[in-house]
């Protein structure tokens, strides 16, 4: 038996190393052969978002560093281990931006489970999931939503079975054997944990008087991206109102430090944090989340000089804009966090399709009621109020069924596959 560790530690956390310690004693105690991989010393870019993985070399991603190494080393195993810091109830930045690649080891094609549109799966068989996260102290809200966002994996990845466990900083080293042992118990023993309702992080009321509102675009597509059109259009209607309006980007700005001052220097000064992003993973794409793990870190220990308030747009490639719910309570945990009044999100299903980053005004009449959603949720952040629930609904509405979105799909991915030759080989399963 198999096990691959995919650790997503920071350097200098002693807890990590206390946890990786238990769980690899543990795991050879059962006779497992262990394989650990620390994700901070990889070589992993970032995730492109070009899905070349799925129509240019299917099954392979296009860029070739560790994360190849590492997709082909979950097929082979029977056992594949998440170990993280619990962020902002979510992962870490490291583990995420191995996490996001794992979309090559699904197919680009659709198919419903539980009730969802998910990916179908591109091998026969996929490991079981054991996510292991930690704390400081104890933190019921980004415990559920750790647990959440590991059972939504464990779906996505196709896990027969999917245990997650959480342990605090302060417990001594036995108790973490024992914790182990049960974790590993309940796998072999094809006992997969419950999935938690997600936390309800209350929103805030502030006051109006909006001066200035700072946009961070977490898509690697930057200006053409379905993200940078939803948070354009609500930062237009905002600036029309006399409000100080900037768009920055996540992707051009994470590795200079100069983009960085200035994009802390930006959130600092801002009333409104907006953030629009793509769902990756049932998450934040990695960079995003490591953007917020340095602006909470700049941010630790202080207050803010005035008050600000934080919202979100997510945008995914199913019908169903409840998978953006995680990434959402991600963001809101991450405002309570750094100091930030959460005023509330917009979630968007299927909205590729029809923005594909183009400037929602150049649309036709499908892109009304995402207009009017954004327009609504303009006018109330400029009286201090958060986003209403009428603009949730209207931007949340299906805007193709759901059977109908999978059986495009067959057609629509084939097509983008033709331009690279690949068409035929959109099942190859280039790992085994």
């Amino acid at each position: 038996m198999k096990a691959l560790i995919l650790n997503g530690s920071f350097e200098g956390d002693a807890t990590a190393e206390r946890v990786r310690a238990a769980l690899i004693a543990e795991l050879q105690a059962d006779g497992w052969e262990v394989e650990h991989m620390l994700l901070r010393e990889q070589k992993i870019g970032n995730c492109a978002g070009d899905f070349y993985c799925w129509i240019r070399s299917p099954g392979m991603c296009n860029v070739d560093d560790a994360n190849r190494d590492i997709a082909e080393a979950v097929v082979h195993s029977d056992l594949m281990v998440y170990l993280t810091p619990l962020t902002f109830g979510g992962y870490s930045s490291a583990l995420k931006r191995m996490v996001d690649h794992q979309i090559q080891n699904v197919s680009p094609f659709f198919q419903q489970v539980q009730g969802e549109t998910h990916h179908q799966k591109r091998y026969r068989k996929y490991p079981d999931f054991l996510a292991l996260g930690w704390l400081e102290q104890p933190d019921a809200q980004a415990e559920a939503l750790f647990r959440h966002l590991a059972a939504r994996n464990g779906v996505n990845f196709y896990a027969k079975t999917m245990v997650s466990g959480v342990v605090m900083a302060s417990q001594g080293d036995e108790e973490l054997h024992v914790s182990m042992r049960g974790w590993l118990d309940d796998l072999r023993n094809r006992k997969s944990s419950g999935v938690p309702a997600l936390p309800v992080i209350a929103e805030q009321n502030g006051a109006g008087g909006m001066r200035r509102a700072v946009l961070l675009v977490g898509s690697p597509r930057t200006r053409k991206s379905t993200s940078g059109s939803l948070g354009g259009y609500l930062l237009e209607r905002l600036g029309a109102q006399g409000v100080q309006v900037e768009t920055i980007y996540i992707h051009t700005s994470l590795r200079s430090p100069d983009r960085m001052e200035a994009l802390f220097e930006a959130v600092d000064a801002a009333d409104l944090l907006l953030l629009a992003f793509p769902l990756y993973v049932d998450s934040l794409p990695a960079p995003l989340i490591e953007a917020l793990e340095r602006i909470a870190a700049r941010r630790a220990g202080s207050k803010p000089a005035h008050p600000q308030r934080l919202a979100a747009i997510a945008n995914c490639g199913f019908p169903e804009a409840r998978h953006n719910d995680a990434a959402l309570a991600i963001c809101a945990t991450f405002a309570q966090q750094a100091g930030f009044g959460w005023v509330g999100s917009l979630a968007l299903g299927a909205g590729e399709g029809i923005v594909h980053g183009a400037a929602l005004n150049d649309l036709d009449g499908r892109a009304i009621p995402l207009k009017n959603s954004l327009e609504m949720a303009a006018d109330a952040l400029l009286m201090g109020q958060p986003i209403p629930q009428a603009a949730v609904d209207l931007m949340a509405r299906p805007i193709i069924p759901g059977w109908l979105y999978r059986l495009a799909g067959i057609y629509g991915w084939r097509e983008q596959a033709k331009r690279f030759g690949a068409h035929k080989m959109l099942k190859r399963q280039p790992y085994l």
